[in-house]
């Protein structure tokens, strides 16, 4: 561990006592983050933060073969002097510094866009799992945090995002600016990991300003390569946001406040509206989480791609009546019986991209998911392969799609439908309509299908008994005196 971590570490662990801050909606996170204990972890937050938990690893180990992962990875191990503390994903001896292993695995859990994602949409997970995860491995082994412990850290992180995310009307929609997680995951992070190392209230508070001068990113780099590394410093500038208060840096503390005539977190969102969390100590505390449960996607893509997909695999099974026996679903009579696709979809250009030309381009383009459901009847991990994104069969499709937005389909993930419309050549009209697709909050994935998706992610990395272990460890980390059973497994 370098001279300057080592610092870092020791401040962490013998926390600097500062001045509470002034009473403020600040003030009330900073409480919150520092007030919070097991006890008010419910069965429904463990129940639904373990699933989060396991989904994100599986993900996040998935991801770690990916290209854009290894060049993260490759700029930290090259640009960066070695510090062996905490592990990386899918890298078995492979260690960094805990803010860059909080990197490059934010950056694996979101190189597929398979990660969880919540409303007001953000990738929850992602910003918070890879801090804690590398903060744990940087505590030492008499300090290593329980279960009980690292859940409710999580369950913090999680909680700060969707209380932000509530103070604005905007970011209830699908945004056009700024990517949420780097908005509200930063803060998130911070939240979380200065609840792991039992930071003072001021401090809390301190590091979730120090963390809104960390946060924000453009939507322009959405569908590109640079929009995993959106997580991944979600993930590490959170961290340090926490390891720098808990050595005495100060920051507003009024940043998450509304003052007039002075931007703070509001410079995010036009029509910020903040309101202060429920202190521990009162009673009607309650968590988002037990009110809304999480998005689990089935394929690594857009969460809008789902209600397409979900519809079009619907007229595929249309189509294969229309070809009877023989055709069998092959993709080019099912190109034969089409004349025209026609998508009603929510207003979003981003995710309006009618011929992809990269993976990350494909899973953000209606018309390539659409399409590929149509041609295959699901749309699986293997659709963004080169080799699937070059098909005959299916950009011959994608030249016949046509796009619609009713004005009754707001880009809105809790209110929104896919539709798919196709004509065939003799005239007639096959419908497919989805308006609340499998893994959606209001329609979650059973734990069976959840362990079937971990493991098939989990399994492209670890061994069979690894994979098994980590089920087991984050199913029980409640119980766990220590997490050193769920980092083993990992590494």
């Amino acid at each position: 561990m370098s001279a300057t971590l080592r610092g870092l570490h020791q401040s962490a662990l013998d926390i600097i006592q500062c001045p509470a801050s002034e009473d403020s909606v600040t003030d009330s996170f900073g409480q919150f983050i520092q007030g919070v204990q097991p006890h008010h972890l419910t069965p429904t937050l463990l129940h639904r933060s373990k699933r989060m938990v396991l989904d994100s690893i599986g993900v996040g180990l998935l991801g770690s073969t990916t290209h854009v992962f290894q060049l993260a990875l490759q700029h930290c191990q090259h640009m960066f002097a070695p510090d062996d503390v905490s592990s990386v994903y899918g890298r078995r001896g492979t260690r960094l510094s805990p803010t860059l292993a909080a990197f490059v695995n934010g950056v694996a859990t979101h190189s597929m866009d398979f990660d969880d994602t919540w409303h007001p949409a953000t990738h929850p997970s992602g910003a918070v799992l890879p801090a804690l995860l590398a903060v744990s491995d940087m505590l030492p082994n008499n300090r290593k945090p329980s279960g009980q412990d690292f859940l409710l850290a999580f369950n913090v992180g999680i909680e700060v995002q969707g209380r932000l995310m509530r103070f604005s009307n905007e970011a209830q929609n699908i945004p056009k600016r700024f990517h949420p997680p780097t908005v509200v995951g930063t803060l998130g992070s911070a939240a979380a990991c200065a609840r792991l190392l039992s930071l003072e209230r001021s401090q809390c508070s301190h590091a979730l300003a120090i963390a809104a001068s960390l946060s924000g990113a453009p939507m322009a780099n959405a569908a590109t390569q640079s929009k995993p590394l959106h997580i991944g410093n979600t993930a590490r500038l959170g961290l340090e946001a926490a390891l720098l208060s808990s050595i005495g840096l100060e920051a507003s503390p009024r940043v998450l406040d509304d003052t007039a005539g002075v931007a703070g977190f509001s410079a995010f969102y036009e029509d910020y509206a903040p309101q202060p969390l429920t202190s521990p100590e009162e009673a009607g505390l309650r968590f988002l989480l037990e009110d809304q449960d999480m998005g689990f996607k089935r394929f690594p893509a857009h969460l809008g791609m789902h209600w397409v997909a979900d519809a079009a695999a619907s007229v595929h099974k249309l189509l294969l009546g229309e070809l009877g026996s023989q055709g069998m679903g092959q993709g080019s009579q099912v190109v034969g019986l089409v004349q025209d696709i026609l998508l009603r979809v929510p207003h979003s250009k981003y995710i309006n991209r009618p011929f992809p030309e990269s993976e990350h381009q494909a899973r953000h383009s209606f018309q390539f998911n659409a399409c590929s459901a149509l041609l295959d009847g699901e749309v699986t991990v293997f659709s963004f392969s080169q080799e699937a994104l070059q098909r005959p069969d299916l950009l011959a499709l994608l030249g016949r799609v046509r796009v619609e937005h009713p004005q009754d389909n707001p880009a809105n993930f809790d209110r929104m439908y896919g539709e798919v419309q196709v004509t065939l050549v003799g005239g007639d009209v096959l419908k497919g309509r989805c308006d609340t697709f499998y893994g959606h909050w209001r329609n979650p994935l059973t734990n069976e299908s959840l362990r079937k998706k971990f493991r098939s992610n989990a399994g492209a990395v670890l061994p069979r008994e690894k994979v098994e272990g980590l089920i087991e460890a984050v199913e029980g980390l409640d119980r766990l005196e220590d997490c050193s059973t769920l980092l083993a497994q990992l590494q």
